[in-house]
């Protein structure tokens, strides 16, 4: 790369950092686009807008006044409910009670390095990214774990530390929305997915799971894998060249304490998985359908505290297999630990809960939802270039805002309505966001983890910069976009149902 290039570069960066910088903070955000849409409605009302409910032949929809009487009797009467009825901030909370176990134990982090150090030297990227790929069930444990183990393990087997980092940093982050399994992200967008299709069809919305896209990120954690393995070695390491610093790392393995742990720990996730299977499983098991059926069941809508029993069990087992629990109080404080760190995204519940609140009161969604189908299909525009329009705003906005649950409590009400309008189903929607979402948030200085990935990367070059540590990411968040996007327009194409009973088309 040339000084100019890099010079032009680094002023492209600078600029993003600034505009960035320059935006409220989430928790602000919100709280003034609540206030925006309390004017908004009084304006909007006095105009006299209304259009012809997409799912009601011949009923009209106006915008609700939140300015009148009545619109600031409703301000005051339903703040607290709009807080508690957010719909991630139980299902988040619940989910992370069992995570939370799991990660302060050191379950996840046994587990994770367990597996890097069991995969062949000519499969170790590869497995670096898909370790990576599959720490999301954790949250944001993969980002404080992997890169700085990534980092380790190539320093160990000779290769460019730097590279190891970034290709964990690569499966952690851009691959954040792929999985094996459901995960937290998959309960918290799903529930706003579900929110913003109850906008237009309330039974349509009642019929939807949050793992409408569960087969589509199965799929994706193999794409992601190799193609981040891929880009790490023919890409990334020759631009990174051999290492010639002075560090020189012998990876530690797991001790015989860890390994007590990781055993019982699978032992008592066995059990555990037998024992819901049971529920499942048999026909009549109590958590089946009235019909028999398992999609539309009990089940799916119990996979918040499934998730939170499955890593609650092995956690508390191997904590107490390590010495880490001792006691109830352990466990207590442990537990109090985990919501201690969640302050932040419980605050930011509150400011969110009100703008989703307000905005789905005033019917502003329906009549934006109708309007841009109608533009939409003014203009021509569906099908794939629909797709990737929303891709590519998604992608953009995620430059500015980090938080996925964030955009996605902004963007569902709005965007989710006018898909629908236009033949499209609001799971194909969601994957679609997910797809942007994630790509770019490993070049984005806003992104939460960034500065602690620099801090890392400092270990092995102190000239490490926010420039060189995108310029190294870069290549990931150009071909992750692009390959994932083909797999999601070939899926398209075939009609493939991106998760139980979650179809292509609505």
């Amino acid at each position: 790369m040339t000084t100019k290039k890099r010079g032009m570069f680094q002023r492209f960066l600078d600029g993003i950092e600034t505009v960035g910088n320059k935006l409220p903070h989430p928790v602000t955000l919100f709280a003034v686009l609540a206030l925006l849409v309390i004017v908004l409605s009084g304006i909007v009302s006095s105009l006299g807008i209304s259009v012809e409910h997409p799912g009601e032949e011949g009923e009209m929809v106006e915008v609700k006044n939140l300015m009148n009487r009545e619109g600031i009797q409703y301000l005051f009467s339903s703040m607290t409910d709009n807080f508690i009825g957010f719909a991630p901030l139980g299902v988040v909370l619940v989910t992370m009670l069992g995570i939370g176990i799991a990660e302060r134990t050191g379950l996840i982090s046994a587990l994770l390095r367990g597996f890097v150090l069991s995969v062949p030297q000519r499969l170790i990227t590869f497995g670096l990214v898909f370790a990576g790929v599959m720490s999301s069930v954790a949250s944001d444990a993969g980002y404080v774990v992997l890169p700085p183990l990534g980092a380790v393990i190539f320093a160990a087997i000779g290769r460019h530390p730097l590279a190891g980092l970034a290709a964990a940093f690569a499966g952690v982050s851009a691959g954040f929305s792929a999985n094996l399994f459901l995960s937290a992200t998959d309960a918290m967008l799903g529930e706003l997915t579900i929110d913003a299709a109850a906008i237009i069809d309330p039974a349509y919305a009642e019929t939807m799971n949050i793992a409408m896209n569960y087969y589509f990120i199965i799929v994706s954690v193999f794409l992601l894998s190799i193609v981040g393995a891929w880009v790490t070695e023919k890409i990334v390491e020759p631009r990174l060249g051999e290492y010639k610093g002075e560090f020189r790392e012998d990876l530690k393995g797991l001790d015989a304490t860890e390994k007590k742990g990781l055993k019982w720990a699978g032992i008592s996730v066995a059990i555990a998985i037998i024992l819901t299977a049971l529920l499942i499983v048999p026909a009549g098991a109590p958590l089946r359908g009235a019909d028999g059926s398992i999609i539309q069941s009990p089940f799916m809508s119990s996979l918040v505290p499934i998730i939170t029993i499955l890593f609650f069990i092995p956690g508390l087992f191997y904590g107490i297999a390590t010495k880490e629990i001792r006691n109830d109080k352990d466990v207590a404080n442990q537990l109090s630990d985990t919501m201690a760190a969640m302050g932040m995204f419980i605050v930011l519940a509150f400011t969110a809960g009100q703008f989703v609140a307000y905005f789905s009161e005033t019917n502003m969604g329906l009549v934006i939802g109708v309007y841009g189908a109608e533009f939409l299909e003014a203009a021509n525009l569906s099908g794939i270039p629909l797709i990737l329009g929303f891709i590519l705003v998604s992608a953009i906005i995620n430059l500015f805002i980090g938080s996925a649950s964030a955009k996605w409590a902004m963007m569902a009400p709005i965007f989710v309505p006018i898909m629908m309008q236009l033949g499209y189903s609001p799971e194909l929607t969601q994957m679609a966001y997910r797809v942007a979402d994630s790509t770019t948030n490993i070049i984005t200085p806003l992104m939460t983890y960034f500065a602690i990935i620099i801090a890392f990367a400092q270990k092995y070059d102190k000239k490490m910069g926010i420039g060189t540590m995108i310029s190294v990411m870069l290549p990931y968040s150009i071909v992750f976009l692009i390959a994932w996007t083909v797999m999601l327009i070939v899926w398209m194409m075939f009609g493939i149902d991106l998760g139980p009973g979650s179809p292509i088309k609505y």
